[in-house]
């Protein structure tokens, strides 16, 4: 079974400064919040972009890696990374592979830490990530409403 992280969808690869990468997250959930929140203060060379993952913007390409848009019942439970969306080298990393493509991004040390973790056999990372993904509405909580960006980060979302 999934685990029940939500959503967190990465789309793109290079470090061309046009092509940035789109995280898609669970807009209920505080842990995923708290998370979007630390990619954007790290994020100093604007490499994301970021929409919840209720957004229609983002239900077909759930939909065509095996994904349903969450509803008060259900979340998907999973972390997807999407690098080249919708070309012939589309690839898709998830939970604790998306984890470690997300790290690489950012600055100094995050690129480190995700290379140690990368070290760790995927069967014990993806086992942590199922872990956190569990509990993650028990110990950090869920939000009635999606919170809106500050002003300052609106143009980062879609």
């Amino acid at each position: 079974m999934l685990a029940l992280l939500g959503i967190l969808l990465v789309v793109g690869s290079t470090h061309q400064s046009d092509d940035r990468l789109l995280v898609i997250f669970d807009g209920h959930c505080r842990l995923c919040n708290r998370s979007v929140r630390w990619l954007l203060r790290r994020d100093r060379r604007d490499r994301f972009r970021f929409a919840p993952s209720g957004s229609p913007h983002v239900a077909d390409l759930l939909a065509h890696h095996g994904l349903s848009t969450p509803d008060a019942a259900s979340v998907p439970g999973t972390i997807l990374v999407v690098r080249h969306p919708g070309e012939p080298q589309e690839q898709a990393l998830d939970r604790s592979d998306a984890v470690v493509a997300l790290l690489s991004e950012l600055p100094n040390p995050w690129p480190v830490v995700g290379a140690i973790l990368r070290l760790v056999p995927r069967l014990l990372r993806n086992l942590g990530y199922q872990v956190i993904a569990r509990w993650r509405y028990r110990i950090w909580g869920r939000l009635e409403q999606c919170p809106l960006p500050s002003p300052e980060d609106r143009s980062r979302f879609l």
